[in-house]
């Protein structure tokens, strides 16, 4: 939860300051991937624990690109 919160203050700090995405400066890009990179090894552990797994992960995913083509230019 603590490494989601911290990814989210990361993306609202990139987003109030660059319109677009070639604008973002390498220091922040880093840093963005950090979080990112901490919230993966997160989810990691909890695929190792058994609360979830990567099928499952998959099929969300599956379901979540179908809504972004339907309702986002994220994916055309």
């Amino acid at each position: 939860m603590e490494e989601c919160g911290e990814l989210t203050q990361r993306c609202s700090k990139i987003i109030r300051k660059y319109e677009t995405l070639d604008q973002i400066e390498e220091d922040q890009r880093i840093k963005l991937m950090e979080e990112i990179g901490d919230v993966q090894c997160m989810i990691e552990l909890m695929i190792d624990h058994s609360i979830v797994t990567h099928k499952e992960i998959a099929e969300r995913v599956n379901v979540k690109r179908d809504k972004l083509v339907k309702w986002s230019t994220l994916i055309r």
